[in-house]
């Protein structure tokens, strides 16, 4: 099994698309009011964007995207107006993240784990 694709509700996928794209996700559907889809610089899966009614109540949706050059990126972000509500940090799972939401609310996070990622020392 491999995974595909991820898919995040949002109320506004046109305000979103400028978002990802900010982030560095390559689109390459758009099928506004309703879809649109990204390639992402590294690997095969893809990254979607469906508009909704309403969005989910709660703790919603977290999407992990790690890179290599994870403080450079946060900075080259925070120059290009992103704003984020955790700096890169180092985590007791022994990986570096930052956090930022995208304008309906998901949870970002992008990190670098590397092997940690499949490979911690607590791996069963």
């Amino acid at each position: 099994m491999n995974l595909n694709q991820i898919t995040v509700p949002s109320l506004n996928v046109e305000k979103s698309i400028a978002f990802y794209k900010k982030l560095g996700l390559i689109l390459i559907v758009k099928s506004l009011p309703t879809y649109a889809r990204f390639e992402l610089p590294e690997g095969d899966a893809t990254f979607s964007i469906h508009l909704v009614d309403s969005l989910p109540v709660g703790n919603g949706v977290t999407v992990y995207f790690e890179t290599k050059t994870l403080d450079t990126d946060v900075e080259k972000l925070i120059q290009g107006g992103i704003a984020f509500h955790l700096m890169p940090t180092d985590q007791t799972w022994l990986w570096r993240e930052a956090r930022l939401q995208d304008p309906d609310g998901n949870q970002i996070i992008l990190y670098f784990a590397g092997d940690n990622r499949k490979n911690p020392p607590w791996r069963i």
